[in-house]
């Protein structure tokens, strides 16, 4: 996540190579059990409370253990010992956390390291991008805005392997959304001692998952996870050691692999294509999805509606996708992925949203219509802006399709200039927070298979609306689907149906497409799978 920018989500949000697995063919890590893993970008931070991006949270669910853990689509007890129990009227949840589970110091997990860690992401001072996600737990509201104190949160150690939280309203999504690294537990007396510094390095932090991290200072292009022995379920985690390394250039990836130097790439364009015959080739389908954000704050003509429709109708994105990624992607009505979120009749939900939305739908003539009558009602002649995105290969090749693409859009009388400004992955993260952007390429991976995961991000004064854009009604809609309609299965799916075509049709962002990733993988590794906020889960991971 997200959480997380593609991130996160944050979050995870953000153009960014999405996660890879293991192992080519040819490796010879096999022999060590050790797995050397693509990164698009360097290691953000290793603070819970701070991470937004995917690159983050992979090595979180690596290093660090939450109340649960994905395994495939099922949630499994990790750091408690069995599920909850949970209240009648569903507001009270206690959790019993394992006697033997202990941080990589030797100490033990406590109920308390849970509740500090929670109370402290929330905290105002914390400035966490992912404070807004414990809307819903017992006063975070008020915390969030400053009227309660961070201590009144509704979480509470009864005991040192009692754990009890209160929520303020009904949140069916709650265990899922409790797998986002933002909820793991953090050692107090580590995080005291170590202060600012906390998460920026490798020395300033203890483990309690699978793995411990080593050979991190902040700003490696490589940095390495050894088992943890001390890990609660360490006998089931075969694979020793992760390497994880930052390949942009889809050349150097391919090269890569095949000299058996990665475990596992992944590769876009002409590369994926000439490489679909090899054994070790594989798409993964991604809950991430890819879209514009004009910045309406920055950009006042991208306050016009007919403006916004006009740059999202005038993208071909069949066709970008097959000239630019080949990967596997699919072309985006709206910012909810495919195959994530499905009812009890079996009804996918972008599928439901994804009715009557129409701007998606390329046509050249339509939108330069759109632009001409949208500049018209703007007051403007002349409107030239600045689109920015990362710096790697495929990044650097989306820019340039979409700026000939949108650049199409000019004319007698609403003349259109596009520029393009790539930066490193981190460099665009910190534009995008502070607001310092024309407009963005952006991406969110699902934080927990739900569509609130995406859709609250973009509810008015929500951090990661990074383009400002506004809705009172879809703000109403997200609401009602987390309070009033939260416990009625049908109410609720239609809120966040109509809110999700409200987003589509004003294109307040202009959804791309949804990542497929292109894997060149070792044939002898197994047990690898992709849980359904786009991490690796490398516990039961093994090389034959």
């Amino acid at each position: 996540m997200k959480k997380k920018s593609v991130m996160l989500g944050a979050m995870l949000t953000t153009m960014v190579a999405l996660l890879a697995a293991c192992g080519s063919s040819s490796s010879s890590s096999s022999k060590k059990s050790s797995v050397t893993y693509m990164q698009g970008d360097v290691l953000q931070t290793m603070d819970p409370a701070m991470a937004t991006d995917v690159i983050s949270g992979q090595s979180m669910t690596d290093v660090y253990s939450g109340l649960f853990r994905w395994n495939k689509t099922k949630l499994e007890p990790d750091m408690a010992a069995k599920m909850p129990t949970v209240s009648k009227d569903q507001k009270t949840y206690t959790f019993t956390l394992r006697k033997d589970a202990k941080w990589s110091d030797g100490k033990q997990v406590t109920a308390q390291d849970f509740e500090y860690a929670w109370k402290r992401a929330i905290d105002p001072k914390q400035k966490s991008e992912y404070a807004y996600i414990f809307s819903g737990i017992k006063n975070a509201d008020d915390i969030i805005n400053g009227k309660k104190d961070p201590s009144t949160l509704g979480i509470k150690a009864l005991s040192k392997t009692k754990l009890e939280v209160q929520l303020d309203k009904v949140m069916p999504y709650f265990e899922k959304m409790i797998t986002l690294q933002t909820f793991d537990p953090v050692e107090e007396s580590q995080v005291k001692k170590e202060g600012s510094k906390f998460g920026t390095n490798a020395n300033t932090l203890t483990f309690n998952g699978p793995y411990k991290l080593g050979k991190w200072t902040g700003s490696e292009n490589t940095w390495t996870e050894t088992k943890n022995s001390k890990y609660w379920n360490a006998k089931k985690v075969s694979i020793k050691k992760v390497k994880y390394q930052v390949i942009k250039e889809n050349n150097t990836a391919y090269n890569l692999y095949t000299s058996g130097k990665a475990d596992d790439v992944t590769v876009t364009g002409d590369t994926a294509a000439q490489a679909k015959n090899d054994k070790g080739y594989k798409v993964v389908k991604q809950n991430a999805t890819y879209y514009l954000v004009p910045n309406m704050k920055k950009v006042p003509a991208f306050k016009n509606q007919k403006i916004r429709q006009a740059i999202s109708m005038s993208i071909n994105r069949a066709e970008f996708i097959k000239k630019v990624l080949g990967n596997g992607s699919v072309p985006s009505k709206t910012v909810v992925p495919e195959d994530m979120m499905i009812n009890d009749s079996g009804k996918d939900f972008a599928t439901d949203a994804s009715k009557g939305v129409t701007n998606s739908d390329y046509s050249l003539s339509k939108a330069k219509t759109l632009f001409k009558e949208g500049m018209k009602e703007a007051g403007l002649s002349d409107l030239t802006f600045t689109l920015l995105s990362d710096d790697t290969d495929t990044a650097k090749s989306t820019l340039d399709y979409l700026q000939s693409a949108v650049g199409k859009l000019s004319q007698d009388g609403a003349k259109l200039t596009v520029k393009t400004k790539s930066v490193p992955f981190k460099t665009r993260l910190s534009l995008s927070t502070a607001g310092d952007f024309d407009m963005a390429i952006e991406a969110w991976s699902a934080d927990f298979p739900d569509a609130i995961s995406f859709l609250d991000m973009f509810t008015t004064g929500n951090s990661y609306n990074y383009g400002g854009w506004t809705n009172k009604q879809y703000d109403d809609l997200v609401s009602a689907s987390k309070d009033t309609d939260a416990t009625n299965t049908t109410k609720r799916w239609n809120d966040l149906v109509k809110a999700d075509q409200i987003l589509a049709k004003d294109s307040g962002v202009i959804p791309l497409y949804q990542l497929g990733a292109a894997h060149l993988r070792n044939t002898k590794l197994s047990g690898v799978t992709t849980s359904p906020n786009g991490m690796i889960n490398w516990v039961k991971a093994s090389v034959k």
